[in-house]
């Protein structure tokens, strides 16, 4: 069983799938996590990604993403 570790987290659903689609490239197999309450719209999107890819996944954010 694959053990899971949040390495994105923002409110803006748009920005979420951004980074997937970008670990996605880079082979890591996301996962979009949707924690917004769809009745009073407050919450955030996480992308997790499995625990041995957390490092890899970290630096690809921070070096080829700015929002």
């Amino acid at each position: 069983m694959v053990e899971w570790q949040k390495v994105y987290q923002d409110p803006q659903q748009y920005r979420a799938e951004i980074v997937k689609a970008i670990l996605e490239d880079h082979d890591l197999a996301p996962v979009l996590v949707d924690k917004k309450d769809s009745a009073y719209q407050f919450g955030h999107f996480e992308v997790h990604v499995a625990a041995d890819h957390v490092i890899r996944a970290l630096k690809i954010i921070n070096e080829e993403i700015r929002f």
